[in-house]
């Protein structure tokens, strides 16, 4: 199979903090991958740089054979890689309804047509469960509820690659069932990248695991192979951890 995304020796350095440091990566169509590691390890940096909000020091990214390494966020977008957010980015004055409309109209060729852009707008709603807060304002949303919302605003891009950066945060346990549930079937159409620091969910969710530690990959593989792997539990497993960058 041909990987739908590679890194070859990618890294990103602030001032000399290496935060991404020379890392190769594959990621397959239709897989669903987490990405973990302890604080400071450079996930997000390394999502960052995948999306195009950050340029890397060196290295390169290729998505479905396309070198996209200086390619702008928005010509990426329109590839097909959507990216929801460590802290949400929801437009908190604009109805749930009208920061979903927005994306959609991106991916429009009839003429945004109201119907067009009514229709992909609730489909998406409906997909996270917030099709009843379609006129709530975003910012009166709970937080866990904004964290859909944005979910919901990325399902609008219809991606090949979905990035999502700590989606289960502040989500409630019957909420997080419900988002796997979400992912698996995201996934019949979509690859998934997730960034998560909720163990039970990576480890239900996750085709494989990458592990970050000090910038580079310390570990890939199974959910099993990972649990098992001594250096990762060393390095994050076996310690309390959160949301990193």
């Amino acid at each position: 199979m041909t990987p739908l995304l590679t890194t070859q020796g990618l890294s990103r350095h602030f001032g000399g903090l290496r935060a991404v440091d020379n890392v190769d990566f594959s990621l397959d169509p239709g897989e669903i991958r987490a990405v973990i590691g302890p604080n400071g390890a450079g996930k997000t940096t390394f999502v960052s740089l995948v999306c195009g909000r950050f340029a890397p020091t060196s290295g390169s990214i290729r998505f479905d054979g396309q070198d996209i390494t200086a390619m702008p966020a928005h010509l990426r977008v329109r590839l097909g890689i959507a990216y929801t957010f460590q802290i949400t980015s929801v437009f908190a004055k604009l109805s749930v309804y009208d920061n979903v409309a927005l994306p959609v109209q991106r991916t429009l060729t009839d003429g945004r047509s109201r119907g067009a852009v009514c229709h992909g707008a609730m489909e998406a709603l409906e997909r996270v469960g917030l099709a009843n807060r379609a006129d709530v304002p975003a910012g009166a949303l709970a937080y866990g509820h904004q964290r859909l919302l944005e979910v919901a605003m990325g399902l609008a891009l219809k991606p090949r690659l979905l990035i999502l950066d700590e989606p289960t945060q502040g989500l409630s346990d019957g909420e997080i069932d419900n988002f796997i549930g979400l992912v698996r079937e995201i996934a019949r159409d979509a690859t998934v990248l997730l960034i998560e620091h909720n163990m039970p969910v990576v480890m239900d969710l996750a085709h494989r695991i990458t592990v970050f530690d000090a910038g580079r990959i310390l570990a890939e593989g199974s959910p099993a192979e990972i649990r098992a792997n001594v250096a990762v539990q060393d390095a994050y497993l076996g310690t309390t951890h959160g949301a990193g960058a």
